[in-house]
This record gives structure tokens, C-alpha cells and sequence, in this order.
């Protein structure tokens, strides 16, 4: 256990003992676990936990193609794995889509509004007035009865039908390079979205930017490789890689930015 919690922020330390415990659940009772929506980085600690036992598999699942937040399957490496096993429902939105456009934190809002935790939903897309979500099959009815309006509107949810087809990503990451005098967080901010220190630093302080799904408030907070950033208007980049250092001592990064497919 030491040695894997040494590569992870102290912070971590709580979920990779979660994980800990869901890989013994398994181990003990000789049966599949099957956990929430995880983001990508609660995804990441989960495998490096489970892959320590040789005698256990893992396998994801999201719907979607390309899904950031997926439910994770651990199981014994004997057990046969089907499909059915992720228990997941893919609803529609149907609304007045000449009146209104929804958008992405919309759903999200509503979603959270009708008491909904955050881990009980997977991705939210959006695509020209069709609105396609992921949920645990667990909370499905619950979603159903309550999710009638998002903001002032009135909406209709229903199951995705089998034929119908799941709406596709509309972002891409674009990689770029930079040079940045520190990876302390209001550095590289200020240097992947072009604004001031001042700039970034507000930001961090009001609460509007997150480091790996999670809230950072300390302007001075380090980054790693592979961690990618949220910040409130400005949306998304990871830090695909450091390449050294420059003859004035820079630090060389490959960075990826979210963006929208041409």
C-alpha cells in the first residue's frame, strides 16, 4: 500500500483507500464489484490499486465513445464479464428546442438540483438541440420522476432507444508548447490562456479552477505530468508533458487544449 500511495498528493490518500477496500471486497468475497462514475484520474488510482493482484481484472465502461467519466468493473479473473453488468441508462432530453438552447453545465445543474450526486451520472453531450445523458441504472426511475424542468423550462426525459445512435464528441485536444518559469498553478495557467499572474491567481482564489476534478485554491499548488486543469471560462488543458529545460532554465511543456472539432 506505502509504495503506491508515495506517487499519489497526500489528499489522494482517502480514495486509494477506498479503492483498497473495494479490491479486498472482491478478494474476500470472491465476486465482481462494480463502483460509480469515476473521473479519469479516480480511474487511474483505481487500476494501479487493482493491478497489483494478479488474480483480478478490471474493466471500464461509460457508453459513450471516448466517455471521461466511466463505472469501473473489478472482478475475479475467472468471472465471465457481460455487458449488463455496467448497469448503465442512457436518457434523451426532449424540450422546446426553437425557444431555448441547453447547455452543458444546464443538464449539469438540474442534474445536482433534484439531489443527484455527482458520481451517479456519467457524460452529459450535447449536439444541435439533442441532449443525451448517462446514469447509474440504480437512480434511472428517480431521474425519470423528478428531471421536469432545467432552469424555467420544461423538459421530458426518456430511455435512449437500442437503434438510436449516441451522440460523438465535439472536442478535441490540440497539443502546443510552452516554456513556463515554475509549474506552480498560477504560472502555467497564465501561460496556457494567455492572461496575467494577477489574472490566474483570481481565478484560483475565487473558486474557479480545478486540478483533476478537484477544487484548488492555492495559487502555489504544484503540477504534475498528467494533470489536467478546469478553469471557469477559460475551459480545459492537461499537461501532456515536462521536456526539460530551456539555457535560461525554463521548464519545456507539452500541453493539450480542449477545443472544438473543426
Amino acid at each position: 500500500m506505502e509504495h503506491i500511495i508515495q506517487h499519489f498528493r497526500q489528499d489522494e490518500q482517502p480514495f486509494i483507500e477506498q479503492a483498497s477496500g473495494w479490491q479486498r471486497e472482491v478478494e474476500d468475497r470472491y465476486a465482481p464489484k462494480l463502483t460509480d462514475f469515476l473521473d479519469p484520474r479516480q480511474q487511474f488510482i483505481v487500476e494501479a490499486v487493482v493491478r497489483q493482484n494478479e488474480d483480478l481484472q478490471i474493466a471500464e465502461h461509460g457508453c459513450f465513445e471516448q466517455a471521461e467519466r466511466k463505472r469501473l468493473l473489478i472482478y475475479p479473473s475467472y468471472y465471465e464479464l457481460q455487458q449488463d453488468d455496467f448497469q448503465i441508462t442512457v436518457f434523451t432530453i426532449q424540450y422546446p428546442t426553437k425557444f431555448v438552447t441547453l447547455k452543458h453545465p444546464d443538464v449539469l445543474g438540474a442534474l445536482l438540483s433534484i439531489g443527484l450526486e455527482r458520481s451517479k451520472f456519467g457524460d452529459i453531450r450535447i449536439e444541435e438541440g439533442y441532449v443525451q445523458f448517462a446514469v447509474a441504472a440504480e437512480v434511472a426511475d428517480y431521474v425519470r420522476l423528478h428531471l421536469t424542468s432545467i432552469g424555467k423550462v420544461k423538459v421530458h426525459v426518456e430511455e435512449l432507444g437500442e437503434t438510436e445512435p449516441l451522440l460523438l464528441m465535439a472536442e478535441e485536444w490540440i497539443e502546443q508548447s510552452h516554456t513556463v518559469a515554475s509549474m506552480r498553478l498560477d504560472v502555467v495557467m497564465a501561460t496556457i490562456y494567455n492572461i496575467s499572474r494577477q489574472k490566474s491567481q483570481a481565478l484560483i482564489n475565487g473558486g474557479k479552477v480545478k486540478v483533476n476534478w478537484t477544487l484548488r485554491e492555492q495559487v502555489a499548488f504544484e503540477l504534475q505530468e498528467g494533470d489536467v486543469l478546469s478553469v471557469r471560462g477559460f475551459g480545459r488543458a492537461k499537461v501532456i508533458a515536462t521536456e526539460g529545460r530551456t539555457k535560461k532554465d525554463k521548464i519545456r511543456l507539452i500541453v493539450g487544449r480542449l477545443e472544438q472539432k473543426a
